[in-house]
């Protein structure tokens, strides 16, 4: 069995094949459960439609991960020398346990919104406990300051940002699915490039995951993500440009900042931007409306699938940037 292409070819497949058949199911259960968007204010749909993307995107890692770390225990999965997976399974065992415990935990906030509609206080205070948990652990951001409480401070503000950067994203279909998967994918590449094998393979795998959604929620939405689903996409994002040990001395700043900064600049360009104007307004900034990128570009005389292609490509574009 080659490496480490077989497994990053086993991530994608199991992350797209898991989601793709498990949504359905999900989607049934939402109906039975009702936990639905129903139509209303700034919404387009007229029926109800399934949160269901969250889970199944969510089932579409966990079991592809459980099958994974099986075959690695078991011996099942032949690498070569079982060295540089094995080596890095090993180092990574915790931290991707804590990953999966605070997606999980983000997947239930999120789902608590959907049901209960959460206040943003309460919804704003349990995004900063999950990341500041994190943080704890020692996932966290270390840049330049050789100080734990600025690294947990710092961690914990770019888990919640970016969060919530997906979470303002999810306003068309297609849209936060698409550029999750964008920036997981060069966020794998990075870490592919930098030999980062454990951590590409779980970017390739959200990748994966999200792709698989995408078939029911583009064009036409048979399933929404919800907040849950928004809430994982964003959480996961965040932990992916933190995880890969790919430090350049030579270029500390491009390597440690700027490409994380790139592959997210449009969720978190968009968020900047309607933040400011809410605020430049006098309105709270946690109120939803139609001035993001994706309603300006359908102004401009775009249909909706069209715009969403459109900041697909500018987030790929970004992306690309960070390889130059």
């Amino acid at each position: 069995m080659s490496f480490p292409f077989t497994v990053y070819a086993l991530a994608l497949a199991g992350g797209f094949l898991t989601t793709a058949a498990t949504l359905p199911l999900w989607r049934a259960w939402c109906r039975r459960t009702g936990l639905v968007d129903d139509p209303g204010h700034r919404k387009i749909h007229a029926r109800p439609i399934p949160l269901a993307g969250g889970l199944a995107v969510f089932t579409g890692m966990v079991v592809p991960l459980a099958l994974g770390a099986w075959a690695l225990q078991t011996g099942w999965l032949d690498l070569p020398s079982s060295d540089a997976f094995g080596h890095g399974y090993a180092r990574r065992a915790p931290q991707l346990v804590v990953v999966l415990a605070g997606a999980l935990a983000m997947v239930v906030l999120g789902w608590l919104d959907d049901q209960f509609e959460l206040t943003p206080a309460w919804k704003f205070a349990g995004q900063t406990l999950i990341a500041l948990a994190v943080a704890l652990s020692g996932v966290r951001l270390t840049i330049f300051i050789p100080s734990l409480a600025a690294s947990l401070i710092l961690t914990t503000f770019w888990i919640v940002a970016v969060t919530n950067a997906f979470n303002f994203l999810d306003n068309m279909n297609g849209l936060c699915g698409g550029v999750g998967a964008i920036g997981a994918f060069c966020f794998a590449a990075k870490a592919a490039v930098a030999g980062q094998y454990l951590v590409a393979s779980l970017a390739l795998l959200s990748a994966a995951a999200l792709v698989g959604f995408l078939p029911y929620n583009f064009p036409r939405a048979s399933a929404f993500l919800g907040d849950a689903g928004s809430h994982l996409v964003g959480f996961l994002l965040a932990v992916l440009a933190i995880l890969p040990d790919y430090y350049s001395p030579t270029h500390p700043v491009r390597t440690a900042v700027l490409n994380p900064l790139l592959i997210l600049a449009v969720p978190l360009g968009d968020m900047a931007w309607v933040v400011w104007w809410r605020w430049r307004r006098g309105r709270p900034v946690y109120v939803g409306d139609t001035n993001h990128l994706s309603h300006r570009l359908a102004r401009r005389g775009l249909d909706k699938s069209t715009a969403v292609l459109v900041i697909w490509l500018i987030a790929a574009l970004a992306g690309a940037l960070a390889f130059v």
